[in-house]
Formats: C-alpha cells, sequence, structure tokens
C-alpha cells in the first residue's frame, strides 16, 4: 500500500518539473539551497518520505520499490507525467527504481551520493533494530556523523544541529523499515536500464559513500556524466551547495 506523501510545489507555475527526493533521514528542507536557482526557471516538486517531516508514518517492513511506488502515486495524483529528477544518498535509489521501471516517466535524473547497491560492510540492519529497540535518539550520532565534514561542523554548527534535529523528529518504526530497505538494497541489475540522461555526483569527503561508488553508477548507465565535488561529505547539496547547483543548473534545469 502506497503512502500518501507530504510534499510542496515552488517556481514558475507553467514551467517543466524537478522532482527533488531527500536522503533518507532529512526531509525536504535539506533542498533548501538549491531552490533559488532552480525555481528560476523549473517548478520544483520537494515531498518528504513516509515517516518523514510531514508524511505519515507506515506500518509494517517496505522495500525500496514501496518508497518508489509511494513517488509514483504521488506524481500519478498531481498528474504529472513527465518530470526530471534529483535523488540524493541511498534515496537516490528511488530514481534509478523508477527510471529502470517507469522510463516514461523521467526525462533526466541526477543522482548525488549514490550508489548501485549498499555496500555489505555497512550495519543499516543492526541501526533497524536499535531504532525499534530505543528510538531515533539511539541512532542519531551514527546516522548523522557522515553528513558534514569537520570543517562545516566548526563553522556551521548550528546547520549540524538543525538537520540532526530533523532526523530525531523522524517516525523510528519507519525509520527501522527504511534502514532495512537499505541494507538490502542491490540495484546493480538495474542500472543497465536506465536510458535517460544522468549525472552522478560524489562529495570527495564521503565517509558513507567514497566516490567511487558513484564512479560505479556511473559506468553503469549508457549516457550518463560524473562529478566529485571537493570540500563535502555526504549531504554535498548543503555543504556544497555553490557547485551542486552549477551541475544540477546545467543538467535539469538549462
Amino acid at each position: 500500500m502506497t503512502i500518501p506523501l507530504q510534499y510542496r510545489i515552488d517556481g514558475p507555475r507553467h514551467a517543466p518539473v524537478v522532482l527533488l527526493v531527500p536522503p533518507f533521514g532529512t526531509t525536504m528542507s535539506v533542498w533548501e539551497p538549491q531552490m533559488p536557482e532552480l525555481t528560476r526557471n523549473r517548478r520544483v516538486l520537494r515531498i518528504d518520505h513516509r515517516g518523514h517531516g510531514s508524511s505519515p508514518a507506515a506500518a509494517g517492513s517496505c522495500g525500496i520499490e514501496d518508497l518508489a511506488l509511494d513517488v509514483l502515486a504521488l506524481l500519478e495524483k498531481l498528474d504529472l507525467a513527465r518530470v526530471s529528477a534529483v535523488g540524493a544518498g541511498f534515496a537516490a535509489s528511488l530514481v534509478v527504481w523508477i527510471a529502470a521501471n517507469s522510463p516514461r516517466t523521467l526525462e533526466r535524473i541526477a543522482l548525488l551520493a549514490a550508489a548501485p547497491r549498499t555496500p555489505p560492510a555497512h550495519r543499516w540492519s543492526r541501526l533497524a533494530d536499535r531504532a525499534r529497540e530505543a528510538g531515533m535518539e539511539s541512532v542519531l550520532a551514527d546516522v548523522s556523523l557522515p553528513w558534514f565534514t569537520p570543517d562545516m561542523g566548526r563553522e556551521r554548527p548550528d546547520v549540524v544541529e538543525r538537520f540532526t534535529d530533523e532526523l530525531g523528529r523522524i517516525d523510528p518504526a519507519t525509520f527501522a523499515s527504511v534502514c532495512d530497505a537499505v541494507h538490502a538494497m542491490d540495484q546493480r541489475h538495474l542500472v543497465a536500464g536506465v536510458r535517460v540522461p544522468a549525472l552522478v555526483v560524489s562529495a570527495a569527503h564521503d565517509p558513507l559513500l567514497p566516490p567511487g561508488h558513484g564512479r560505479r553508477l556511473a559506468d553503469g548507465i549508457a549516457d550518463s556524466r560524473f562529478e566529485v565535488v571537493a570540500g563535502a561529505a555526504h549531504l554535498l547539496g548543503v555543504e556544497r551547495a555553490d557547485r551542486v547547483n552549477e551541475l544540477l543548473v546545467e543538467h535539469v534545469a538549462p
């Protein structure tokens, strides 16, 4: 069963639409640094994943397909037949799934800090267990630590604190289910089915998904471009909004 996602639309009323899919553990506010540039000539649709922000929580388990179908259901509700999409973090897997399984839905895609599969060394199942048993407070440090470089923590502690606070307000049961979905995510078989122009961007200092993961993702997509952004960790769109905005405007909002 799909979940009715909370969403917001900004920008010129009749302009082409760009869908922004935030990393799991964040809300649509993660895209604020991109809004001034993207809304110049695009209508921008932002969402909150199930159990995140103002979107309702969901009982039971879910997989990447279920989370992607939430997004497709919203596009259908809004009568948006064809959009460009930007996905970040492990939530970029939703964009990959849609591109491979509903190819007429997407015109162009951008994948930030993404990978074709979850690295085996990651322990998302353990995070899921802790979130279920002890709540979000028990996973805050582990989940948020890779988001920003130490320089960001020293220079903009208010930003780091804001995102950590948002993470703490996510429904723990739903977040645990999302962690299970991330733990099982392996889209190596899907990547070759992506036939739309793709921009893949990694952060040079991302401890969660270093640039090699982005390179492998881009190598599997026929029409792709790969870029590495210096001076940023996992939430590169926040930490290096200047460079990320340049790349996104060029690719999805020229």
